[in-house]
Parts: structure tokens; C-alpha cells; sequence
């Protein structure tokens, strides 16, 4: 321990003893709960990188592997709406939601209400796999809605935002 340490430390437990009851945090409260906080802000800082590559990855995903087949109405999912029973139109129109979806998951303000449209979205491709394709496929919905029941519940301060927003146009 370096003399400088050693000083702190003495004047941190001098001033921890010797301050009455009532008065101001001491020193050594005070620095043990700054050093709290930064470790509780670092925590925060990694949580929400971590959180923003999740929608990122998501958006991807919803963007690039699910709604681009349909949108260049590529043959696995042309055969599919067919089997469904919506045809082109439906195929195109789910196609469109999902893009729309993958793009707002990377806008602040709508991250939120995005995740809870992706999800309702993959409630309806639960039921679809269950009763069209015999549950086959039918554990994939069900796995991306975690994540984003995640993004949307931890996003959904952005809901007041939004809201906001609305109003002010309204």
C-alpha cells in the first residue's frame, strides 16, 4: 500500500468515527458508494450493448431471412402461403409486416412496440405451424419470442415517447 493510500485510508476511518450521528455520509461512505454505483453503471453500459445487439441480430434476421423470401416471393415460401391457403397476397403482406418490424426494432423510439407486433406476429406462426404443418417447424416462434418479450419489456419507457408523439400530432 502506497503512503498516499495509506493517508486516505486514515483520514476515510478518522472522519467515519469521528462524525456525529445525523450528519453528513462520511469519506468512506461516500466512496464505497460511488464505487457501487460505477460498478452498477458498468453493468447497465454492458446491459444495454448487449441488448441493442439483440435487436440488431433480430432485426436482421427478421429482415433478411424471414421477410425477404417472401417479399422476392421465393419458391419455399410461395409454396407455403399456397399450403396456408393466403396465397400471394398474404404471403407479401406478412412479407411486409416483418420487414416493417425489423426496421423499427432499430428506431428508438418504436423498439418497444415493435417487439410486441414481432411477437404478435409469431403467436399467429405458432398457430400456423401447429395446425398447417403439423407443428414441424413450430418451436421457432416460440424460441424468437423470448428475446423479443425481453426487448419490449426492457424498451417500454420508449412507449411514453411514443405516445408523446402521437398526441402532439393527434
Amino acid at each position: 500500500m502506497s503512503e498516499t493510500t495509506a493517508h486516505v485510508a486514515s483520514v476515510a476511518s478518522t472522519a467515519a468515527v469521528s462524525s456525529p450521528v445525523g450528519s453528513p455520509p462520511s469519506v468512506s461512505s461516500a466512496s464505497s458508494g460511488s464505487a457501487a454505483a460505477g460498478a452498477v453503471s458498468v453493468r447497465g453500459r454492458w446491459a444495454r450493448i448487449a441488448l441493442r445487439g439483440l435487436q440488431v441480430l433480430l432485426a436482421l434476421f427478421f429482415g433478411l431471412a424471414s421477410a425477404l423470401p417472401k417479399l422476392i416471393a421465393h419458391a419455399s415460401a410461395v409454396e407455403s402461403f399456397d399450403k396456408i391457403g393466403w396465397g400471394s397476397a398474404g404471403m407479401y403482406a406478412i412479407g411486409g409486416l416483418e420487414l416493417a418490424g425489423a426496421v423499427a426494432l432499430l428506431v428508438p423510439v418504436l423498439q418497444s412496440v415493435a417487439a410486441l407486433g414481432l411477437s404478435a406476429l409469431m403467436v399467429g406462426a405458432f398457430v400456423v405451424q401447429v395446425t398447417v404443418f403439423d407443428g414441424q417447424y413450430a418451436a421457432t416462434p416460440l424460441i424468437l419470442m423470448v428475446p423479443l418479450a425481453l426487448i419490449a419489456w426492457a424498451r417500454r419507457g420508449h412507449n411514453t415517447d411514443l405516445l408523446r408523439l402521437v398526441r402532439r400530432r393527434g
